[in-house]
């Protein structure tokens, strides 16, 4: 298991990314976060096994049907998630 943060860029405020995101994300039983940040860009964090991965990247690029992802960075993060997937404000 290994903890991620991703900086996700684009049309994703105000398109109801986090909440699609969000659903997606405990569907499949991630514990982690979204939440926007203050510069137009969403953060999340997940708790992941390796084969996982894809399937949430494939969560971040889909969003919902109003957003545009333009870009995703990834970094590795030293904390624990733990209980469900949550919208931070």
């Amino acid at each position: 298991m290994q903890a991620y943060k991703f900086l996700i860029s684009g049309k994703v405020q105000h398109v109801w990314y986090r909440k699609n995101v969000c659903d997606n994300a405990r569907k499949q039983g991630f514990s982690g976060y979204v939440k926007n940040l203050a510069d137009g860009r969403v953060e999340a964090g997940v708790y992941l096994k390796d084969d996982d991965f894809a399937l949430f990247i494939s969560i971040l690029e889909s969003g919902s049907l109003e957003s545009e992802v333009e870009n995703i960075e990834q970094f590795s993060s030293e904390e624990r998630y733990v209980g469900e997937f949550i919208i931070k404000d």
